[in-house]
């Protein structure tokens, strides 16, 4: 559980600060995000389902299959546990999401190796 405290959101390589308001993995979690100008350059789904405000953004949201969308302020985004995405910031960007419990696992694609794990809590890989 977390309350009122700022972590880095998607493991220490991430381009991603959260600044959790609350995190109960099992129920919900409310946190604003600062996406930093940038990408991780792997692709990754979710434990989650997540909605998201776009505060004050420019970001497109990279897909493995070579499509993307741009989102930018005050826009609402869904984003569904299975979807493989990367959001690269064209400038520091700022969001609040709004994510359900989580599941046990999620995968991350890396695309320069071809090579697709599985993680658990802990950002343990275990396939």
């Amino acid at each position: 559980m977390k309350f009122f405290s700022i972590a880095k959101d998607g493991g220490p390589e991430s381009y991603v600060t959260g600044f959790f308001l609350v995190e109960i993995k099992s129920l919900f979690s409310i946190v604003i995000l600062k996406f930093n100008k940038g990408t991780r350059e792997v692709f990754h789904s979710h434990a989650f389902n997540a909605i998201t405000l776009w505060l004050n953004a420019e970001v497109t949201e990279e897909y493995p299959d070579g499509n993307w969308k741009f989102w930018n302020s005050w826009q609402w985004k869904r984003t569904p546990r299975n979807l493989f995405h990367r959001v690269r910031a064209t400038k520091d960007s700022y969001a609040i999401s709004f994510r359900g419990p989580w599941q046990s696992t999620w995968q991350e694609i890396i695309p320069q190796q071809n090579k697709v794990i599985t993680l658990t809590h802990g950002r343990k890989e275990i396939a």
